[in-house]
């Protein structure tokens, strides 16, 4: 049974979240790189791509799984990786690994996750895959994969597109660091939001949780700008499971990494948190998936808001969605009951989609067939 949360859309969830986050938290979730125009376009590209409705098909029986590495998904969306998830709410975390197990799809554990490694794993049922930054040398960050294989992840998301991290004016104004710190300026910003500062900080401020500062250390601000395609060579032959690339928007890359053997690639803008001038991450995909043939595996993540977005995301030609910062607005919003209520608006809105477009599965989706344009239009 799901709760009365007033959540009726992904962007009631943010508005929620707005009014609950201290500034400084909230800007930290939802900001982006440079003037933030590069986000807005995002947005922008996917509201503005059109789908053309069939009548007459019988689609009364739908079905939103699909099947990724040969496991079944109850959903054709999963979590993306996502650093300091408990900043919007304690043990959201957990949450995020909750709704992953239930619902069998990919739970994206991030290098700079709030809950250990290890943890998430088993409480997301096994289904969680680890996101791994390079930092410094490298050596590091091994450690790192080897602590995930123990733990059994049997998939590696290794995000490239961070050489150094992307200036968000939003974050700087508010003085916002990993790890956690509070100074007086964080002091009074959580003073003007008591709901979240007595529930969260009384339960410690969020750390990294995946670092102790003496074997396994992390800071955010190092360039990883050394990593090249010997690194990803020396990672491909230490990690035997499989192993996902995100942060790909160039053809050429896609190519390069598919012969490089990796099994994934994630097309993915980071959100334009990195790159304002990045290309819009929908049509990035389309290109790549030309690029590629229909064959490799392709997903996708950056600017979905709605279940018209992830279905329009197929349509271009991903063959899984990832999912962000609305998770957590949802999470900060109204907790577990938040959390669920956006993910079965997604759901419905997903499968409501695919009726207006006459198709009964995710698979029959993966054609531009279903694109509008005016030189189709007739």
């Amino acid at each position: 049974m799901l709760f009365d949360t007033g959540i009726h859309s992904s962007a009631d969830a943010r508005r929620l979240a707005r009014k609950r986050l201290p500034w400084m938290v909230f800007d930290y979730i939802d900001g982006a790189a440079g003037q933030e125009h590069g986000a807005t376009l995002n947005k922008r590209a996917l509201q503005d791509i059109r789908l053309t409705p069939r009548v007459l098909c019988n689609v009364v029986q739908r079905e939103l799984s699909v099947t990724q590495f040969d496991r079944l998904m109850l959903r054709p969306f999963g979590i993306s990786p996502m650093g300091m998830c408990n900043l919007a709410a304690p043990g959201a975390d957990l949450m995020l690994a909750k709704i992953a197990r239930e619902y069998r799809v990919p739970h994206g554990v991030s290098t700079v996750a709030s809950t250990d490694l290890e943890t998430l794993h088993k409480a997301s049922g096994g289904t969680a895959w680890f996101q791994l930054y390079f930092s410094g040398d490298g050596s590091g960050t091994m450690k790192l994969v080897e602590r995930a294989q123990k733990a059994g992840y049997g998939t590696l998301i290794l995000t490239l597109d961070v050489p150094e991290v992307g200036r968000r004016p939003r974050e700087l104004r508010h003085g916002f660091k990993m790890p956690f710190r509070i100074g007086p300026r964080q002091f009074v910003d959580f003073a003007m939001h008591p709901g979240w500062s007595l529930s969260s900080l009384a339960k410690g401020s969020p750390k990294l949780a995946n670092f102790d500062g003496k074997n396994y250390i992390f800071d955010r601000t190092e360039s990883r700008a050394a990593t090249d395609w010997a690194y990803l060579d020396t990672l491909r032959q230490a990690w035997p499971g499989q192993l996902v690339v995100k942060g790909v928007l160039n053809p050429e890359d896609a190519l390069r990494l598919r012969d490089a053997g990796v099994d994934a690639i994630q097309v993915s803008s980071h959100g334009c948190r990195q790159l304002e001038s990045a290309p819009p991450a929908i049509f990035a995909l389309r290109k790549i998936r030309e690029t590629l043939g229909p064959e490799f595996p392709l997903f996708f993540d950056s600017g979905i808001r709605t279940g018209e977005d992830i279905v329009k995301a197929y349509v271009m030609g991903a063959d899984f969605v990832f999912l962000g910062r609305i998770l957590l607005f949802a999470i900060a919003a109204g907790g577990i009951e938040g959390l669920r209520a956006l993910w079965e608006i997604l759901s419905q809105e997903v499968s409501l989609t695919m009726a207006q477009l006459g198709v009964k599965t995710i698979a029959e989706l993966k054609n531009s067939y279903h694109l509008w344009s005016p030189e189709n239009a007739g």
